[in-house]
């Protein structure tokens, strides 16, 4: 646990909380808070359990990994991986996803990391959505048919790139290839490596090695767009799209039931 002691006060900071203050939200002293943030004691387990849930973070992250260079609570880059915090809402504390425009996909790759960058995106309400963070990447070609060039796939963000299921379609960051979308096969145990297929059968599938992969986001649904006009598919209007369908679907589901 070398690094607990300096994450407990750094994130406390985050949360731009006193000791004190911090001490009445966990119902403990503050010279408890003290003696762990100057490394003079060691939390329990179950004090450790409600940190984590506190912080929205694993203990194992928190108790292993310097988190000091974190700016944000919700972007955490430790070494080459990063740690992609799940929530985001708005005023009403309800989930937001971010919409990766197409004219911004290619920056993507040089500001994934960056907060700053991510915090200028803009976002969108889906009620429909799963559990979990999601965000709507661009699709270019037509690698990847039906789905055709200009969609939209909003996907769920895969914090343990165990998590993939055999076969099924991601967005994939690469370190080369940037963002892509394809059908992703778990072929660590034997190389290490990820297979990524397209289901267009003119394209080959290939290789990447999983040190390049740097970040993986699992399909949960795509917003055709190619009846509109690419020069009218303004982030403003997309926005408006995705989020009129989540309201749409929101309303069937009520019919439905």
């Amino acid at each position: 646990m070398n690094f607990l002691s300096q994450n407990i006060k750094h994130l406390r900071t985050l949360k731009g909380l006193t000791q004190e203050q911090f001490a009445v939200t966990l119902n403990v002293s503050r010279s408890r808070i003290s003696s762990y943030e100057e490394n003079r004691a060691i939390p329990p387990i179950d004090f450790l359990m409600e940190l984590s849930d506190y912080f929205d973070i694993s203990i194992d992250l928190l108790a292993k990994n310097d988190l000091t260079k974190a700016t944000d609570l919700n972007f955490l880059k430790i070494g080459n991986k990063r740690v992609l915090f799940p929530i985001i809402v708005d005023t009403k504390n309800e989930d937001l996803i971010e919409v990766i425009p197409v004219e911004a996909s290619a920056g993507y790759l040089r500001g994934y990391s960056d907060p700053e960058y991510i915090e200028h995106l803009n976002k969108i309400k889906l009620p429909f959505l799963p559990t979990g963070k999601h965000r709507a990447f661009p699709i270019k070609g037509d690698s990847m048919l039906p789905v055709k060039s200009g969609s939209y796939i909003v996907a769920r963000f895969i914090e343990d790139i165990r998590e993939l299921k055999n076969g099924k379609t991601y967005i994939v960051i690469t370190l080369n290839d940037g963002i892509v979308y394809k059908r992703v096969f778990d072929k660590i145990e034997e190389h290490n490596m990820l297979l990524l297929a397209s289901d267009n059968k003119k394209y080959d599938p290939y290789y990447v090695h999983v040190d390049e992969v740097l970040e993986l986001w699992e399909f949960t649904c795509s917003i055709n767009t190619q009846e509109y006009d690419e020069q009218e598919l303004k982030i403003s209007s997309i926005a408006n799209m995705l989020t009129q369908l989540g309201v749409e679907l929101k309303e069937l589901k009520k019919t439905i039931n």
